[in-house]
């Protein structure tokens, strides 16, 4: 039996050096075993096992030659060496090799440049009068004819945008839309026949099974245009962020893996085991500026949604229920994450209010999906599509029952511009105010005053701090107003603010 144990043990490490000598010394390489050939040889070996045969009676090709006959007989020691690299290359396959190999065809990295306007002085001293950035990230294709998915903060301000697929090859873009409340963008390029991600269902997603991201971290430092692979597992799902993150802000129902993200991983997919694509890779967590396991991705049915409405629409379509919900009084976070979803007001005339909702009602649930807290509520609405019919479960008291509200589109805020900014005082955040007030942000705009009118509207109060306005985060009252003005008229704009130590958000629309 030790002669059994030995005899095979010996064939697998000739298979394995074998094989390191082709990889290493030729560049055409040796043919890649089918999984027929690798399933014979591994049969082989159990067969020899339980006969009790040596692994060399049944493999004889298998079993490194003397040096004389390799001299003598070159093309029967080549072929031998061969068909023992193929074994050894059918034994290094494992479910992440094969997702990878199936998804990494279709992922590109995007490139960026943005012309920003430089000092005045410089033009006058003869200087440049712009100054162009340039910027890296990920992306994957999702159709065969050129549409492709990033992150919105890839894109960001781009006045060009080209793309590189993994054998270099160089294709200008055009932005189809951009989704910043997402953080999502589609984006064509004139092409066909493309090899295409699959896209799995991030609905069923199981703590601990394997996630593989896929980008180009750090963009072409590392020499070439082929794809960067890293392994971990799904850590967690419906997580809700706010801290240092590649792209900044605040991004809610994601989901959560150790498979390290780094700089320029932004916009690639997250994959599952089968070589499906279950999310799209939007940033980390980190104190230091690199991975330290905490990454997260957009999950992809979400990202579905969104592609459909960019490319039918240019814009992303908001869902509207027309509640304001109560936000928690007490700054500890475990009584926030159970407080429930309590209504606050009810809009009039909007859809919630044609169904029958009322202030002080509990939403219990929304299509099954149980709800206990506002970021629950966030996170469904994400997922919501206008003109959809939604169950919600609701508790009046002691009496529980079921009302259908038919989503609507995000109606526009009446009040000019100029208005709302007259209807809001801000104060940027500072570390004496930051103290005094007990914020936990360490930048913002704190809201001094605001009318009752716009309070009603958005759910805000005074006291509380605008974190970001979309995807720009908000360092101090000037920026919240100039990001404000920048936003108006370009379609919903999504306002994070934090309440008693926590981070709410508001929808809306300025006209």
């Amino acid at each position: 039996m030790q002669r059994q144990v030995r005899s095979l043990i010996e064939v697998l490490v000739a298979a394995t050096i074998a094989g390191s000598v082709v990889a290493c010394g030729g560049r055409s390489g040796a043919p890649v075993a089918s999984a027929a050939e690798t399933a014979a040889v591994e049969a082989a070996g159990a067969t020899a096992a339980d006969a009790g045969q040596t692994a060399d009676t049944i493999l004889p090709q298998a079993v490194p030659q003397p040096v004389s006959r390799a001299v003598s007989q070159p093309d029967t020691v080549a072929t031998r060496s061969g068909a023992a690299a193929r074994a050894g290359l059918g034994l290094r396959r494992t479910r992440i090799t094969e997702a990878v190999a199936r998804v990494s065809p279709a992922v590109v990295t995007v490139q960026t440049e943005a012309v920003a306007p430089s000092d005045p002085f410089d033009s006058f001293f003869g200087g440049r009068s712009d100054r162009t950035t340039q910027g890296l990230g990920s992306g994957f294709i999702v159709r065969a004819d050129g549409v492709i998915v990033t992150n919105a903060h890839v894109v960001s301000g781009a006045t060009t945008v080209n793309v590189a697929s993994r054998d270099g090859t160089t294709y200008p873009a055009k932005i189809v839309g951009v989704d910043e409340v997402n953080d999502l963008a589609v984006l064509r390029i004139n092409a066909q026949h493309l090899p295409v991600a699959p896209l799995g269902n991030s609905d069923d997603l199981l703590i601990g099974e394997w996630a593989i991201a896929i980008g180009n971290p750090y963009g072409f430092f590392l020499g070439n245009t082929e794809p960067s692979v890293t392994a971990g597992v799904i850590s967690g799902t419906g997580r809700n962020l706010v801290g240092q993150a590649e792209g900044g802000g605040v991004y809610v129902d994601m989901i959560q893996t150790d498979a390290s993200i780094n700089p320029g991983n932004s916009g690639g997919p997250l994959v599952n085991a089968l070589g499906e694509v279950i999310g799209v890779n939007s940033s980390i967590y980190t104190p230091s500026g690199g991975s330290v396991g905490l990454g997260f991705a957009i999950p992809v049915n979400r990202v579905k949604r969104v592609i459909e409405d960019l490319l039918a629409h240019g814009a992303v379509r908001r869902p509207w229920i027309g509640v304001q919900l109560k936000l928690p009084d007490t700054p500890n976070p475990r009584d926030m994450l159970t407080g429930g979803v309590v209504v606050r007001t009810v809009v009039p005339g909007s859809p919630a209010a044609r169904a029958g909702v009322h202030p002080g009602d509990v939403i219990l649930q929304s299509r099954g999906r149980p709800l206990h807290n506002p970021y629950d509520w966030e996170a469904e609405l994400l997922d919501l599509r206008v003109g959809e019919s939604v169950p919600l479960v609701v508790k009046r008291g002691a009496r529980t029952f079921t009302d259908t509200v038919q989503v609507a589109d995000l109606p526009d805020v009446t009040a000019p511009k100029v208005e709302v900014l007259k209807e809001l005082q801000l104060v940027t955040v500072t570390p004496a105010i930051r103290a005094e007030r007990g914020i936990r942000s360490t930048h913002g705009a704190v809201i001094y005053s605001v009318t009752p009118r716009v309070s009603d509207d958005l759910g805000i109060r005074a006291g509380d701090v605008i974190l970001q306005v979309n995807r720009t985060p908000i360092t101090s009252a000037d920026q919240a107003a100039r990001a404000l003005n920048y936003y108006a008229n370009r379609g919903t704009i999504r306002m994070y603010f934090e309440h008693n130590g926590q981070v709410f958000t508001t929808d809306f629309s300025v006209q």
